[in-house]
């Protein structure tokens, strides 16, 4: 009896296929463990075909990464659309990365985990993805201050720490929402907004926590200086 033929289809196509067997085996069993064995049985391809497409086992996952990271930026870019508020455009592009994260666990898992603890050239490609976002998420706030004030006294450095805070933040509840059964991406997202935005609030309204002088002993005495929100000058 003569070998069964696989189906032809665009290389394109097949391509995306092993991407999406692959993504789902280093998503869920690590890319130490995950072998180009059952990647290849998974897409339903041979092996051979899986390095004749992409190469190696170090391409195909670095392939993934970039897949994933390219569709995680876009869902967020196209979340949080431009001409709302500031709380508005920041809610919708939180609410899609966290909905994004929710569809696509395997794919989080690659950029968040394994991607980032399997090697500096697998965990620099991620960078690049996280750069992106933080320096969205940064311009984001930047034209919320600016909209607020008309000269605002918010130096761009203290708005990338906010967006880098925001964003470790993000990354952090997305991998507890995926491992907290019914937990959504609303919720999720609220949550967040909770956290972050009535201390951007106060920015945005011009109100600045200044910290407490420290240079002498705490002794709780009257009139002793604590921390506080004071106007932006």
């Amino acid at each position: 009896m003569g070998a069964v033929k696989t189906k032809r289809m665009p290389r394109a196509v097949r391509e995306q296929q092993m991407l999406d067997a692959a993504v789902r085996t280093f998503g869920q069993r690590g890319y130490t463990a995950a072998s180009m064995d059952e990647i290849a049985e998974l897409a339903g391809v041979s092996k051979p075909l899986v390095y004749l497409y992409l190469n190696s086992k170090e391409d195909l996952f670095t392939a993934c990464i970039r897949r994933e990271a390219t569709a995680l930026t876009e869902a967020v870019r196209a979340g949080a659309r431009p001409g709302l508020p500031a709380d508005r455009q920041l809610w919708s592009g939180l609410t899609a990365f966290f909905t994004h994260t929710a569809r696509h666990p395997d794919g989080w898992a690659v950029l968040h985990l394994q991607a980032r603890t399997h090697g500096e050239v697998f965990a620099a490609e991620v960078a690049v993805m996280r750069a992106e976002i933080v320096a969205f998420v940064t311009q984001l706030i930047l034209a919320a201050a600016r909209d607020a004030h008309r000269d605002p006294d918010l130096p761009e450095r203290e708005v990338s720490g906010l967006a880098e805070a925001l964003v470790g933040a993000a990354e952090s509840l997305a991998d507890w929402a995926n491992a907290t059964p019914g937990v959504t991406a609303r919720q999720s997202a609220a949550t967040l907004m909770n956290f972050a935005w009535a201390g951007l609030g106060d920015l945005m309204a011009g109100r600045r926590w200044i910290p407490p002088d420290d240079s002498g002993p705490d002794t709780g005495a009257p009139g002793a200086q604590t921390g506080r929100t004071s106007p932006v000058t």
